[in-house]
């Protein structure tokens, strides 16, 4: 299913936010400098022409292929990057029980880009939970949310993009959040505003999400967690009620914990299953449950999600995805407005 509704919606269904292309002659081009014929003979040249080699999917910014062998089960990934690769690669020490990470077995230089090899993680994308799945997972979500929240970066410093050199993009969490309206919109993209003025939509609800934003600002803590910041782009896999891994650090961030949380609030529409769901609701009866003080935790993701509204749908504009930018101004505007039922109520 594609395109728009007869009420002129997208069907939000086939357009999750930066859903992956579904056809694996999208491998090569998009995202990433190896193409699919070079990758295969690397790999074939890595492990042997006995070596069961197939496409898993394509991603945004890498390829994935299942690499099988008479004593491994692997993933490979090509990629033009290798900042992903390696803070995959950090993040991996932060692994736990509560927060299963694979590991990087190694990456390197292949083709005109790089590759990464890890060992292969099982369970379903958490993408594809109904109602009572995602209800009973929110306990081990959470649990994966803590251990985050938990990690010691007191050698951290700086907020925002963060490379595994210790090197971050902005001195604090609120020039993070307020530089969206003047940085590109991804890598190789546009500023935001360009982007948005050249769109269908054109810059109307950025500009009205943005004034809400900056009145917000002031009540978030310029206090340093790890955020994944991509949770629900298929990069949690779910075994039962348990998470079993969380892929691709690569979008991850440094700031307040919240973040990930309203990354789940501004897409529950988006996910028709999920639409029941009071994502805020869970997470602040979860910190009352654990004892954990949560200041203004509903001006937090309220700021937070009109933040990943901004940049959402500029990197949609960047994609030329106009439903997917008309849906995210909607839904950033509705959120800024206060106008729909889920808006976090503010905190105390």
């Amino acid at each position: 299913m594609s395109g728009p509704s007869a009420e002129g919606t997208p069907d939000i269904a086939a357009h999750g936010p930066r859903v992956p292309p579904s056809s694996t002659d999208l491998v090569a081009g998009m995202v990433s400098h190896v193409d699919k014929a070079t990758a295969i003979e690397f790999l074939r040249e890595r492990f042997g022409a006995s070596a069961s080699i197939t496409v898993m999917r394509p991603g945004e910014w890498s390829a994935a292929y299942s690499v099988r062998t008479a004593d491994a089960d692997l993933v490979a990934r090509f990629s033009a990057y290798d900042e992903d690769f390696e803070k995959d690669a950090h993040a991996a020490r932060y692994s736990s029980s509560a927060l299963p990470i694979p590991s990087i077995l190694e990456w390197g230089p292949a083709g005109d880009g790089f590759y990464a090899l890890s060992e292969r993680m099982s369970g379903e994308h958490i993408d594809g939970l109904d109602e009572a799945g995602m209800r009973r997972l929110l306990p081990s979500l959470f649990s994966a949310l803590d251990a985050m929240r938990s990690v010691d970066l007191s050698r951290a410093s700086g907020f925002g993009g963060w490379r595994a050199d210790g090197t971050t993009t902005h001195p604090t969490w609120r020039e993070w959040l307020l530089a969206v309206a003047a940085e590109p919109a991804t890598r190789g993209a546009p500023v935001v505003r360009e982007l948005l003025e050249a769109s269908p939509t054109g810059i109307g609800p950025f500009e009205e999400g943005y004034a809400r934003l900056r009145e917000l600002v002031d009540h978030c803590p310029e206090e340093r967690h790890l955020i994944h910041d991509d949770l629900i782009n298929f990069n949690v896999l779910v075994n039962g009620d348990r998470i079993s891994a969380v892929l691709d650090w690569g979008s991850s961030i440094y700031g307040d914990f919240l973040y990930d949380i309203a990354k789940l609030v501004f897409y529950r529409p988006w996910y028709p299953a999920w639409r029941n769901i009071d994502f805020a609701a869970e997470a602040r009866a979860h910190y009352d449950a654990i004892g954990l003080a949560v200041p203004r935790c509903g001006e937090r993701l309220t700021c937070y999600s009109i933040r990943i509204g901004l940049s959402d749908m500029a990197y949609s504009a960047f994609r030329k995805r106009w439903e997917q930018v008309a849906w995210k101004a909607r839904r950033t505007v509705e959120i800024a407005e206060g106008s729909t039922n889920d808006t976090p109520r503010r905190g105390p």
